[in-house]
């Protein structure tokens, strides 16, 4: 389940509520029950490491050596960016 971030209009609380997507935005501060809004915020998403960066990403990579110009290389990982 995804986390919200919400902050008080009254009392300037920051807090988090972790909600299902189906579920309504919440309307009231756990602190204070003034009216709160929903809060846009950082993605705790990464990527790391070398992993997809570095098998085709990171640059245009020549097509393989062992493929003909003729039959091509459609089967060939490194021939997908190339």
């Amino acid at each position: 389940m995804p986390m919200y971030e919400y902050k008080c209009q009254d009392c300037g609380l920051v807090f988090e509520a972790r909600q299902k997507f189906s579920d309504a935005s919440l309307t009231e501060c756990v602190a204070c029950g003034g009216s709160v809004a929903k809060l846009i915020s950082r993605t705790g998403f990464a990527l790391k490491g070398g992993g997809w960066y570095d098998q085709g990403y990171s640059e245009k990579k020549a097509a393989c050596a062992t493929a003909s110009k003729a039959e091509g290389c459609a089967g060939c990982p490194k021939a997908v960016n190339g």
